[in-house]
């Protein structure tokens, strides 16, 4: 995988894991208005948000609750701690969140969080309340995605980029090309030569511009390139050996405009709508088909479903980690009887079945010292076991179908891996070959 796939595959974890945070705090309820929600755009001033904090604190005092009233105090002087821990703004700005919320049992829980927003937030937000608020956040997570654009005609070309609702032209030129020679004579040829020769410098400059604005550091800035104009520059750009392949690959539609300039650049967003709303399908269909292709082509190289694909990523034989965003199994670490630690992974239907939770030896019940989400446990160590990590929906009907016949997990494998060669505590593993013919039905709904 390259390194800008790699870094998109890395942004998409980290949108996955603020999804999970903003889920889990729109959950969550207090008593009275205990929660606090504290946000920092970038460039903020410390010292200013912590005078802040200080009068709060002291306003507080005067709450004639005195169990709300000590609630709030205690939320904002642990907001108060949170800044301390930090001598100035990161550069995304800060999020704190703080309170007493109440867990499913109707027990009083502390909570606290401060975080980096994984880009920028431009909102400054201070609010006691008995939710917290997670609409700025929320904002982030719809905005994610920004896509270039390259208006081209016989006039000039436009570079911009559109991200979420907002737009910006990024960089133009005026261009004067001569027009075709309508004369005959001898100067009809030459004239020909000189209009092809403008042409082609044309597009090497319009092919230069779109590596300096869409390029960063090496890697393409966009998530997506739509190429447009009113002849034919946008399909010679496309097909030129001067644009840049990088670019070239990130192009998701190529559109016909009757302007030029910012007219035809509100006119190319108009008419790429449907690209930009399925830009992440795409990639999804590209990702699933090519996992779908190892396995009709039976080479070998790829697992399915939780165990095998658990065995393989233990092996570093793992590349590539394809698993659907609400993949719901926990990750269970016991302690036997002569106490070594045994470490399962269980679905939800899996955990109604009580000999999961028992010695495979002895059938002595195992002593639980840990249980956690699967995802998140995913998401942490996935750099760890050397693979990369990609997150799928069940929206598109590649989706639908990995999430329905394959249990909604797999992976994709850099060498050759027969994992029921394996061993291990599970020996009904789901894996397809020739000596697992006769496996009766109820083991591959078992296995889900």
């Amino acid at each position: 995988m390259s390194s800008n796939s790699a870094a998109t595959a890395d942004e998409q974890v980290e949108l996955w894991k603020m999804k999970k945070l903003i889920k889990g705090l729109q959950a969550a309820k207090g008593n009275g208005t205990s929660m606090i929600s504290l946000i920092l755009p970038p460039k903020s001033q410390i010292p200013q948000f912590t005078a802040m904090l200080a009068t709060e604190h002291g306003a507080a005092s005067n709450i004639k609750s005195r169990v709300n009233r000590l609630s709030v105090m205690a939320a904002i002087a642990s907001a108060q701690q949170r800044l301390k821990l930090y001598t100035r703004t990161p550069p995304n700005g800060l999020v704190i969140f703080c309170g007493t919320i109440l867990t499913d049992e109707g027990k009083e829980k502390k909570v606290n969080f401060d975080f980096e927003p994984f880009k920028p937030i431009n909102t400054t937000l201070y609010l006691c309340d008995n939710k917290f608020h997670v609409e700025a956040l929320a904002e982030l997570l719809e905005t994610d995605s920004k896509f270039g654009f390259i208006i081209m005609d016989g006039n000039g070309s436009l570079f911009g980029s559109i991200c979420g609702n907002s737009r910006e032209v990024l960089s133009h030129f005026t261009v004067d090309l001569p027009k075709k020679h309508g004369r005959g004579g001898q100067s009809a040829q030459r004239f020909g030569r000189i209009r092809e020769e403008k042409r082609h410098h044309y597009i090497r400059k319009v092919a230069e511009t779109a590596v300096q604005v869409f390029i960063t550091d090496n890697k393409v800035n966009v998530s997506g390139l739509i190429l447009a104009g009113s002849a034919e520059f946008k399909n010679d750009l496309s097909k030129s050996d001067m644009f840049d392949p990088r670019l070239s690959a990130s192009v998701v539609k190529i559109v016909d405009v009757s302007y030029g300039g910012e007219n035809g650049f509100d006119q190319a967003i108009s008419l790429s709508q449907e690209a930009l709303a399925n830009v992440k399908f795409v990639q999804e269909k590209k990702l699933i088909d090519k996992f779908f292709s190892e396995i009709n082509l039976d080479t070998g190289k790829v697992t399915c479903g939780l165990s095998d694909t658990i065995k393989a990523l233990d092996m570093g034989a793992v590349e590539t980690i394809i698993v659907w965003e609400n993949f719901e199994a926990n990750r269970y670490v016991f302690r036997d009887a002569s106490g070594a630690e045994v470490e399962r992974f269980l679905t939800p239907l899996q955990e109604t079945d009580r000999s999961n939770f028992m010695d495979s030896d002895t059938g002595a019940e195992l002593d639980q010292v840990n249980k956690e989400p699967f995802l998140e446990w995913l998401a942490e160590v996935y750099k760890q076991k050397g693979a990369n990590l990609e997150f799928v929906t069940d929206k598109s009907p590649e989706g639908s179908q990995f999430v329905g016949g394959f249990g909604g997990i797999g992976g994709m494998l850099r060498w050759q891996l027969d994992v029921t060669q394996l061993g291990g505590e599970d020996i009904n593993d789901l894996y397809y070959s020739d000596e697992d013919e006769d496996v009766p039905d109820e083991d591959f709904d078992d296995y889900f």
